[in-house]
């Protein structure tokens, strides 16, 4: 039988212990090593062979085990399963950035050997409360970028420039633009030829609908 060689990073000692034990009586699974901490990990995986790591994310009250994934993840050919306490949704993120495969409460130790095989086999398959997590902060970056690009976009253009654009918007034309800021339709042009040029719009339309669509108008 082909083992999976797992290795175990933990600075709970009672926890590494009943961890060991537990994976131990898998037929399948074999314990290459043990750490404490995520200088040790990097190191015991710089000396021994490990298909699968188990690690731990917070050691000695910080989130140590982000940098040794991501160590681990660079330097070997090793899957690496992140094991917390939390399903706080920042740190499940910062994990999968790190170069993790998979993400695993504690309280849900049963699904361990089972996440090991898969992510030996390339098969992780993220525990349904940990993709949910994801997806909000997919989601959050997300919206978190368009308000980034709206800023960009509103300092991009003139307060006079957005007037004119929301006027546009509700259908005015620029004679009717012209007369209602009291100027000529020759500064009307200017300005919209402006817009056109920071929204790469070809037409006033155009460039009226995508502000609308970026949140602008």
């Amino acid at each position: 039988m082909d083992y999976i060689r797992v290795v175990i990073v933990e600075d709970d000692a009672d926890w590494l212990r009943g961890l060991t034990a537990y994976l131990s009586a898998q037929e399948d699974l074999h314990i290459a090593g043990t750490a404490e901490n995520g200088g040790q990990a990097v190191e015991l995986m710089e000396r021994i062979a490990a298909d699968v790591v188990l690690m731990d994310m917070m050691m000695a009250g910080s989130p140590e085990g982000l940098w040794a994934t991501a160590e681990i993840a660079q330097c070997t050919d090793a899957k690496v399963i992140m094991l917390s306490s939390m399903e706080d949704q920042e740190l499940i993120f910062q994990a999968f950035q790190a170069g993790a495969v998979d993400y695993i409460v504690k309280s849900n130790f049963e699904e361990i050997p089972e996440a090991v095989r898969g992510a030996y086999r390339n098969r992780s398959a993220i525990h349904p409360s940990v993709a949910e997590k994801m997806r909000r902060e997919f989601r959050r970056l997300k919206a978190l970028e368009q308000e980034v690009r709206v800023k960009e976009m509103r300092n991009l253009l003139t307060p006079t420039e957005l007037q004119v654009l929301d006027l546009i918007e509700k259908g005015l034309t620029q004679p009717q633009i012209a007369e209602q800021f009291f100027v000529s339709i020759r500064t009307v042009k200017v300005h919209v030829g402006n817009i056109l040029r920071k929204l790469e719009s070809k037409s006033s339309k155009e460039a009226a609908q995508k502000a609308k669509a970026l949140g602008i108008l």
